[in-house]
């Protein structure tokens, strides 16, 4: 069963970031997964636009950029001037006024454009943007920190999302408190991705080609 891993970086030693992307790329990661935080939309701050143009300098894997940010389109042109094609952006469309214009942006430079949703976000209020992007973040926690619970109830929306996807053309990922459980359940369902934090991936005492293999062997 093909799914994909993605390295939640603000989670990375930011003591030798160059390693930690090496030892990553080769263990097999699919993606690196960047989130930006202005300390409004969250009430936090992670990687900084330094740091994503870093990383993107530094591999050839795809970027996934999540952008917690208030108003993204006052300044995407930052962010997707320091990325590549076809790497993928983010957005939460309740921090903009009107989200499909930022999408069309992203979507003009050549990236993959997306949405993040919240937990407490319904799908009834994004359904007319499952039609421009063509991946949708779930988040399984409340945004802004690592380390989080599982809020049980977004199981539904995943379902709901599953439900719409092969019709509106989008790929479902997961984000938040990710452990080897749900990509047993969610996988099989037609969960695409899965962004790796500290519940799995970081911070374990384990090499990252190992912990990597062992995820790929899960038995379904």
């Amino acid at each position: 069963m093909h799914f994909e891993l993605m390295a939640s970086m603000m989670c990375a030693n930011y003591g030798n970031l160059e390693k930690e992307v090496r030892e990553l790329e080769a263990g097999g990661i699919d993606s690196f997964h960047i989130d930006i935080m202005d300390g409004r939309y969250v009430a936090n701050y992670a990687m900084s636009l330094n740091d994503m143009a870093y990383i993107a300098g530094a591999t050839e894997k795809p970027l996934d950029v999540h952008l917690m940010v208030e108003h993204p389109n006052n300044r995407i042109g930052l962010f997707l001037n320091n990325l590549r094609k076809g790497d993928t952006v983010y957005i939460h469309p309740e921090a903009e006024y009107h989200p499909s214009t930022t999408l069309q942006s992203i979507i003009n430079a050549g990236m993959v454009p997306g949405i993040a949703i919240n937990p407490g976000t319904s799908v009834e209020t994004v359904m007319e943007m499952l039609r421009i992007v063509k991946k949708v973040l779930v988040m399984s926690v409340n945004p802004g920190n690592a380390g989080q619970m599982y809020l049980p109830y977004v199981g539904k929306k995943i379902t709901k999302l599953l439900s719409l996807k092969e019709d509106m053309d989008f790929e479902i990922y997961w984000d938040g408190a990710c452990s080897a459980d749900k990509i047993l359940e969610f996988a099989p369902k037609g969960v695409r991705g899965f962004v790796l934090g500290t519940t799995l991936l970081f911070g374990r005492g384990r090499p990252y080609a190992e912990t990597l293999q062992n995820i790929r062997e899960l038995r379904f």
